[in-house]
């Protein structure tokens, strides 16, 4: 027998005014019913993803956030800069439910066999509105963890997974052998470390400071890159000439260090050049921009020819591309090594109130790597 449920649920909200503010609360909802094909989960874990933050801070100034309202009833309102307000002019005035991804029991379920079957298992949600104490999702597109395994470990496990296999296969797709990837030593950046060495493809790591390369290399990383070191240009080269990688996945996305990117692939390809061409290497250099942790202009300084492209790279357009069956594939291989190769830790477990006070709010939003939170709405 299912367990009678509340009328009502507690949900994390992101609100812009007209005025420029960003407004972050928590809001009473009406208790979602699942339809036919839906289950619904009592949320015990979701992560605060870098991808997240866009939607939940909507591109305020968190250094002048001013924290108000109540312990159990938290208000955090911040400026968001001029410059930002025109792309946000569809969200004005909207209350958005945030949170991409969590994990938790199935409490409820619509009439349909497979929904009926999750009663009471432990899964993966993806689809919004996470950071809640409830969410329906489609029976279809959760992931019933492996018995053993907990919400915490399962709460991340589509995001980042995803888009680590995602670079993969985008690397195989568009016929490059080896890949370089930026802020290498995040939870994604672990991951992809750990992928790569069970798939025997060559990375090259990209990180800025000494203790983000001891991590990498303690996972086994054989080519790390510091930018902040003053061979970083002569360091790049010889990793790319080693691996003869030409496509890169780059987390800044501002300043120089795509092009430099680019430059060093340009000039590991020299290193094998019969002739000179005045129009470079005639083999194709790809960089894709999946994030905004730098949000300055990128600048390009070009000595690497022709044969370049740039482009953006976002999960959901790529599981487009790869359909149903190839979805299915991927999340079949995260839920075999959820605690393995995309295996996710977590320095900080908050409350959905908790996830709102300031100390924590900007804390996360620094983005900085070995910080990550993950919201316990049962907390």
């Amino acid at each position: 027998m299912e367990p009678e449920l509340p009328a009502t649920m507690r949900q994390i909200r992101s609100l812009v005014t007209a005025d420029g503010t960003l407004q972050l609360s928590l809001a009473t909802v009406e208790m979602p019913q699942p339809a036919p094909h839906e289950i619904l989960v009592r949320i015990e874990a979701a992560p605060i993803n870098p991808s997240d933050l866009g939607l939940l801070l909507a591109t305020a100034d968190i250094a002048q956030a001013t924290a108000g309202g109540t312990s159990d009833d938290p208000v955090l309102t911040a400026p968001i800069p001029p410059a930002t307000m025109d792309g946000l002019a569809s969200r004005i005035g909207e209350s958005m439910p945030v949170g991409n991804e969590a994990a938790g029991v199935v409490v409820a379920a619509g009439s349909n066999p497979e929904a009926q079957a999750m009663l009471g298992r432990t899964v993966a949600i993806v689809g919004g509105a996470t950071y809640a104490e409830y969410r329906t999702a489609a029976a279809g597109f959760s992931m019933v963890l492996p018995e053993g395994t907990t919400a915490a470990q399962g709460a991340s496990s589509f995001v980042n997974p995803l888009t680590a296999l995602g670079m993969v296969e985008t690397m195989r797709m568009e016929g490059h052998t080896a890949l370089v990837h930026t802020a290498a030593a995040s939870n994604l950046g672990q991951m992809l470390q750990k992928l790569c060495l069970a798939d025997g493809i060559p990375l090259v790591n990209i990180v800025r400071r000494p203790e983000q390369e001891a991590i990498l290399r303690e996972l086994g990383a054989e080519f790390v890159c510091n930018s902040s070191s003053p061979t970083f240009t002569d360091d790049l080269t010889a990793a790319l000439v080693a691996t003869g990688a030409t496509l890169a996945f780059d987390a800044i996305g501002g300043g120089r260090l795509v092009s430099q990117i680019l430059n060093c692939m340009e000039a590991a390809e020299n290193t094998t050049a019969t002739e000179y061409s005045r129009y470079g290497s005639s083999v194709h250099k790809q960089v894709y921009l999946y994030g905004m942790l730098d949000r300055s202009p990128t600048e390009l300084v070009r000595s690497f020819g022709f044969a370049w492209g740039i482009g953006g790279w976002l999960l959901t357009p790529f599981l487009g591309k790869i359909g149903l069956e190839g979805i299915v594939r991927l999340r079949d291989r995260v839920a075999a090594e959820l605690t393995t190769t995309f295996a996710s830790h977590y320095t900080d477990e908050v409350s959905l109130a908790g996830a709102l006070g300031l100390d924590a709010v900007t804390t996360y939003a620094r983005q900085a790597t070995g910080q990550k939170y993950l919201i316990r709405p049962t907390l």
